[in-house]
């Protein structure tokens, strides 16, 4: 019965919020639905979590193992073989949170569902690799990504965090393959790819470094192993105070490997989903919720104000005064170099602006939030099917595909923790 009606709640808050409500029905509701019409109370972000899980539930579990991975707006499949290494990873977490956070046995019982797929069907025993795609369960791409294994440890942290697992050895041994692959001690950074007879690809990004970051602040809520909040504290300052001084304060995409910076690489591809050109708003305002969520555990001065830095100036860049929602990128002269909008990017600043709020009591951040948040409602959530619509729209807000989640790009991981993030700071 949860997965097979619209949340009406949700549906209520978000005609409320901007504006579909006649005013005769908006008469006729409580002063409690009124409350509950706000962006910033709890039972909005509960249910809109909810209504993300209305869409997957019923439909994502694949019996032979793992999870569907690519569905249309209504549900139906495509490209039923393929599954990455992104979205099994991604899907486990979604569970994983949500299980614990609205306590549902059902939902963790999906996560490890998702999890023991991880360890059987990603991970090849010989040489203990992981498959980046696999095609009817089999493995395709084994080219190692550091992208990947970022969240193949967020995925064994949630699973810790919410209780299902006991210890933190599935942890423990994805950290200790990254150090061994990947960790450049001379650059305090992780290089990003490798060839799976173990040849480092001489590209370096930030990217795959930022959500290992994000993945090592899971790591150490869900053990309290100092480890890794000493590595993701690096991190931070290897890309947002050190490299991020080489051009100009904002963190650029791309780097050689000596981690000099790359201004060309895939100049002539600004829409790449992995390794896009320019500076990604995103991005940017993704670094400021990983520096105030190590400000939880080791706050530094220099952290929060940084924080603030790269949103409020990646806010007013990106930020589309006609047609509402955040832009994808732009070039070192601050000029938009790519004007469509994509699903993560508006989401991951709904958390980031929420944080900011918390942590600042700034009430531009709640406005930036609420903004944000009346710009998604009118036009990302699915309000019939649950969860978003699609991976991208063009600027004046038109999707451009029928596709709701692709594998290695959309499973609505961004929108539900970014909810999750979202209910720290309106608890």
């Amino acid at each position: 019965a949860q997965a097979s009606l619209a949340p009406a709640a949700f549906f209520l808050c978000a005609q409320q919020a901007h504006g579909m409500m006649a005013a005769d029905d908006r008469d006729e509701r409580s002063g409690a639905l009124q409350e509950a019409g706000r962006f910033s109370c709890r039972e909005f972000l509960v249910r809109h979590i909810e209504d993300i899980l209305r869409f997957y539930v019923p439909r994502v579990k694949d019996p032979a193992g793992g999870f569907h991975q690519n569905f249309y707006i209504d549900g139906r499949q495509f490209n039923q073989e393929l599954k990455q290494i992104v979205s099994s990873a991604r899907l486990v977490i979604n569970f994983m949170l949500s299980g614990k956070l609205l306590n549902r046995p059902d939902l963790l019982e999906l996560g490890k569902h998702g999890l023991d797929f991880l360890d059987a069907f990603h991970l090849v025993a010989d040489g203990e690799l992981y498959a980046f795609t696999l095609r009817d369960n089999k493995p395709d791409d084994m080219t190692q990504h550091a992208y990947g294994y970022a969240f193949v440890l967020a995925a064994h942290a949630a699973a810790r965090l919410a209780g299902v697992t006991s210890s933190g050895e599935g942890l423990g041994r994805v950290f200790d393959l990254m150090e061994r692959r990947f960790w450049l001690p001379d650059h305090c950074a992780y290089a990003d790819s490798m060839s799976p007879d173990g040849v480092l690809d001489a590209y370096r990004g930030q990217n795959s470094n930022m959500h290992i970051c994000e993945a090592l602040i899971l790591a150490h809520r869900a053990t309290g192993e100092d480890r890794y909040i000493e590595r993701a504290e690096i991190l931070a300052e290897t890309f947002v105070q050190r490299l991020a001084a080489k051009s100009g304060g904002f963190v650029w995409e791309h780097y050689t490997s000596n981690f000099d910076i790359d201004w060309d690489y895939n100049k002539n591809d600004r829409t790449n989903i992995y390794r896009p050109w320019g500076f990604q708003p995103g991005h940017q305002i993704e670094w400021t919720k990983n520096l105030l969520n190590i400000c939880r555990h080791t706050r530094k001065d220099w952290m929060l104000q940084r924080a603030r830095e790269l949103f409020d100036r990646a806010f007013a860049i990106a930020w589309d005064d006609l047609h509402r929602g955040l832009v994808y990128g732009f070039g070192p002269d601050e000029q938009w170099c790519d004007a469509d909008k994509y699903f993560w990017v508006q989401a991951e600043s709904m958390a980031s602006a929420a944080l900011l709020y918390e942590a600042t009591g700034d009430a531009k951040y709640k406005d930036r939030y609420e903004a944000l948040w009346s710009y998604i409602c009118a036009h990302w959530v699915d309000h019939e099917h649950g969860a978003w619509y699609c991976f991208k729209q063009t600027r004046d807000n038109r999707r451009c595909s029928d596709e709701k989640a692709i594998s290695g790009a959309k499973c609505d991981y961004h929108p539900l923790v970014s909810c999750i993030e979202a209910l720290n700071a309106f608890p």
